[in-house]
């Protein structure tokens, strides 16, 4: 089983321990959710740098041919398999197998509380972990994920790549970076995770653009119902 060490975060990270998984809830709420199927699933939220200054998010593009989630922006992750001894197992497993990460190079800091997604009745429970020997990644998975990248969390930070996005009645933080659109389940764990941590700067939160011409706009090829 693999076993968590938050006394090996680095200095700069340590603010970002001890996360209020109930705040970003908040932020995944939507109106009317699904009936709870309570799969469980696991993401790698893997950051890399000797300060914040330099810090970086691994992050992957779900491939637009994928059947559920195409073309958005996700952290690493997938549903906990039989194989797997504990939700970080599963979650270093699924970013192995996606992005060919080196999981030995990874320090496992803290696992958040089950988050629960009403959109498909599911739970995911992010693993934040520190990747202290960086290596190459890439789309390991072509089926799954069609782009491998790391974003500097000072661009994340930057209130010109930051918005609200809205659709039907749920609305939403988001990010822009690399021509993609970052939103829904993925910004919701990065807003609330550079908001505990002190990284965020005021950004508008009163403008909410609409979620479809945004992803219009972007490089996503995702479509939404």
């Amino acid at each position: 089983m693999s076993r968590l060490f938050p006394a090996h975060a680095p200095e700069w990270l340590r603010p970002a321990l001890g996360v209020d998984t109930s705040k970003v809830q908040e932020r995944l709420i939507r109106h009317l959710p699904a009936a709870r199927r309570r799969r469980e699933s696991a993401v790698l939220v893997l950051l890399k740098g000797m300060r914040f200054e330099d810090g970086e998010v691994l992050l992957t593009h779900r491939s637009p041919s994928m059947r559920s989630h195409s073309g958005q922006i996700a952290f690493p992750g997938g549903r906990k398999d039989e194989e797997d001894a504990s939700l970080v197992d599963a979650a270093l497993r699924e970013a192995e197998e996606e992005t060919g990460l080196d999981r030995s190079t990874v320090t496992p800091l803290e696992q958040w509380g089950k988050l629960d997604i009403p959109a498909t009745g599911n739970t995911v429970s992010p693993v934040l972990a520190y990747w202290h020997k960086p290596g190459t990644v890439w789309p390991a998975s072509p089926a799954e994920t069609d782009d491998v990248f790391t974003v500097p969390l000072r661009e994340l930070a930057d209130p010109a790549n930051r918005l609200m996005v809205g659709f039907s009645r749920w609305k939403g933080p988001a990010f822009r970076t690399r021509g993609y659109l970052v939103w829904g389940f993925t910004a919701g764990v990065l807003s609330g995770l550079m908001d505990h941590a002190g990284w965020s700067v005021d950004w508008d939160k009163n403008l909410v653009h609409d979620l479809r011409d945004s992803l219009d706009r972007s490089l996503n090829n995702e479509k939404i119902g």
